[in-house]
This record gives structure tokens, sequence and C-alpha cells, in this order.
């Protein structure tokens, strides 16, 4: 089927114009019409294989280091836990210590009903004594046992300096964990240090 398609064709300057017919074969089903034409096949953009490997990488080096810092996080934790409670021990017996000033005459040292059974210790500066806590911060065992019981986390030692007067007592107090270490003999996860000057 052919149409006959008249075109004007002009002079490049204005000259005589003329009139001619172009034949164009057309298939009879119309395709040529832009309207009737199926859109061409356009390339869906997306990831390589290459660029999914990379992201990968790059989020699994991310966790890594995430998990490592998590580890150093929960370290972190536990230790702050430790120094707030040895600081609570120790606080403790400085006011365990306290209570064991010179009394008026007449008064007896309730130390010995409320405290950790210190009272006259201050006397005894040649021996230190020895108190064994739980995570909780509660006593355990008895005073200057010679082995950690099984329940306890920290260790204290009370060192008194040298003898008291009439004014003043003085002692040192560590706190260490875990508790069935000496401090004496072998280096402790982790160690307090106070100095106590008890006005009598």
């Amino acid at each position: 089927m052919k149409r006959t398609i008249i075109s004007k064709l002009g002079a490049a300057r204005g000259g005589e114009r003329r009139r001619g017919a172009i034949d164009i074969d057309c298939a009879p089903s119309g395709h040529q019409n832009r309207l009737h034409m199926s859109p061409p096949v356009r390339r869906i953009n997306g990831f390589s294989l290459v660029e999914v490997t990379f992201a990968l990488g790059v989020a699994a080096f991310c966790l890594i280091v995430l998990l490592g810092l998590l580890a150093v996080g929960l370290k972190t934790q536990q230790a702050s836990m430790q120094q707030t409670t040895a600081n609570a021990i120790m606080s403790m017996i400085l006011g365990d210590l306290r209570a064991d000033v010179r009394l008026p005459p007449g008064q007896a040292s309730k130390e010995g009903n409320s405290g950790f059974g210190l009272h006259g210790h201050w006397l005894a500066v040649s021996t230190p004594d020895t108190i064994y806590f739980t995570n909780q911060a509660k006593m355990t065992g008895n005073l200057n046992a010679t082995t950690a019981p099984a329940d306890a986390a920290f260790r204290a030692k009370v060192t008194y300096l040298f003898p008291p007067n009439a004014s003043t007592s003085v002692a040192t107090v560590n706190v260490s964990w875990p508790a069935a270490v000496d401090p004496a003999t072998t280096i402790p996860a982790g160690l307090v240090k106070t100095f106590i000057a008890v006005n009598r």
C-alpha cells in the first residue's frame, strides 16, 4: 500500500517553490505511527555483584568494631561497679573505726553490736585486721579468717599505724578484689586505699 505525501521544497533564497510527491511504502499494521509504537526497552539501574560485596564488607567491618566496643564497655562497667562497692565498704569501715574512739566515762562501745568487731583493735597495732565482704558489701566469714569464704568478693585490710594517743588514732584501709588474692603477695584486679586519722 503506497501513500503519497506532498511536500513543499523551497529554493535556498526565495526561489521558485516546487511541489513534489514522495511515495512511502507503509505496512498495513501502521507501526510507523509514533503513537502506536511500543517504547524501547530501558535498562533498569541496579547494583552489581562487586558493589554488593563491597557494601557487605563495610557492614561486616562496622559490626566487628561495634562488638569489640561492646566488650570494652561491659568490662568498664563491671570495673566501675566493683570500684563503687569497694568505696562503700571503705566508708563502712571508716565509720566503724570512728565509732571506736575514746568514749566518755560510763559509756560502752556499741561497735561490737553493729560493727565488724573492731572494738579495741586500735591498740593491736602489730596485727592488721582482715575482713571479707560479698558483692552486696556485706561482711562474710569471721574477722581475720585465714582463708577467704566461698561467697567473698572483696578483702579489706585495716592496718593500725601506731598506738593511739589521747587525741588521734591513725590507720590505713585497703580494699581489694577478688578476695582470694592477697595484695601482699599478688597484684589484685583492683585496689582502693585510704588513710584515716580519727580525732579522739
